[in-house]
């Protein structure tokens, strides 16, 4: 079985600066990790793999230190992995990225299972998974919280829903997006550890992938920033005074004098 694992490298920390200037995230002096909800993906890829044989490939678009993203994925289980990163793709929203994505799938040509976390720490959309499946015309399935049965060309899922949860059945190639109810992520071993030192890990650009400059990075992307910034909050307190009758009543005519009343 060939499973592939979309990951991406997030700031480990929520307190996220934004740059006023371009309307990006300052990633500077802030530590990266593998966006938490990857790891599940990941982590499932693995034990798929252990028990039904194949590979498992893990592939990230973003810049050349993303590369650390794909030696950690190594580590934790992952047989190899595929660094897209080229200046053409900055900027990409949901839709280039998952353009981009797809052309590196279909160049892989071979794969059964696609896995993504349900979304990213740092922008909460989860929309690349469904996307990327719509880009590659296979079945998608969201918010996965455990395989229950996987063997030639089928796939039995359980599907968290608010009210409980609903059980899938669709065919193979497809796309499904994991919960963190469905496993407990791994420790890297000292085997996986050494693999990820000395491992390839080839970086695909806009060149080997034949793309489509008008549907990566800025320019293919549906979506643009504007503007970021955090509200500011600000706090005015006023204390009534008199007896209770005189402060009801100058109560009363502040908030007529608001309109709340």
């Amino acid at each position: 079985m060939n499973i592939i694992v979309c990951i991406k490298q997030v700031p480990k920390t929520a307190q996220v600066k934004i740059d006023s200037r371009t309307n990006t995230l300052i990633r500077q002096g802030v530590e990266s990790i593998i966006n938490p909800f990857d790891t599940y993906a990941l982590e499932e890829g693995v034990r798929l793999r252990e028990r039904h044989g194949g590979k498992v490939t893990v592939i990230s678009m973003g810049p050349p230190q993303a590369e650390t993203a794909l030696r950690e994925a190594i580590s934790l289980g992952a047989d190899e992995a595929i660094l897209l990163t080229d200046r053409a793709f900055a900027g990409a929203d949901t839709w280039a990225t998952a353009y981009t994505l797809s052309r590196a799938i279909m160049r892989l040509a071979t794969y059964d299972l696609i896995i993504c976390g349900r979304q990213t720490f740092d922008g909460d959309t989860g929309q690349v998974g469904p996307e990327l499946a719509e880009m590659l015309g296979i079945p998608f399935v969201a918010y996965v919280s455990a395989i229950e049965e996987i063997r030639d060309r089928y796939l039995r899922v359980r599907r968290m829903v608010e009210e409980g949860y609903e059980v899938i059945e669709t065919g193979l190639p497809a796309l499904i997006t994991v919960t963190k109810e469905i496993n407990q992520p791994r420790l890297p071993s000292l085997r996986g550890i050494m693999k990820s030192k000395s491992a390839p890990v080839p970086a695909w650009g806009a060149k080997e992938l034949d793309v489509d400059p008008s549907r990566v990075g800025l320019n293919g992307s549906a979506t643009q920033v504007i503007r970021i910034f955090f509200p500011e909050r600000t706090h005015q307190a006023e204390i009534i005074t008199g007896s209770p009758e005189e402060q009801a009543d100058r109560l009363v005519a502040k908030l007529r004098e608001a309109r709340l009343i």
